[in-house]
């Protein structure tokens, strides 16, 4: 159970790491729709688990590899917008969510039926 400090935080962080995607992290993503689903902070606040979605899903594995190989230019940016609110910035992980393509499987083996 996450606390009210770590909702806000992991609130704060999902709105930045999407506008970092927008921004400064623009050419990571370019092609794809990118959308930063959930961030998950631990309670010591050293790790958040970024969770994305991306459209066209057939590009999630190469989505991840650039998150991944590029995850200290995302945690820096991300370091400039909350240093004022968390001494330590937390390290990164990216998660794959896949929920909406699970939704359309579903979707699609329902219209066959």
């Amino acid at each position: 159970m996450e606390n009210t400090r770590q909702q806000k935080i992991a609130k704060q962080i999902q709105k930045d790491i999407a506008d970092i995607f927008q921004k400064e992290g623009a050419h990571l993503v370019r092609g794809l729709l990118v959308t930063v689903t959930t961030v998950r902070v631990s309670p010591d606040f050293g790790y958040a688990k970024i969770y994305v979605s991306v459209f066209p899903f057939e590009q999630h594995e190469a989505l991840l590899r650039t998150l991944e190989e590029n995850t200290w230019l995302i945690r820096r940016e991300l370091g400039r917008r909350i240093r004022n609110q968390l001494k330590n910035i937390p390290e990164l992980q990216f998660f794959l969510d896949d929920s909406l393509e699970y939704i359309e499987q579903i979707d699609e083996a329902l219209k066959r039926h």
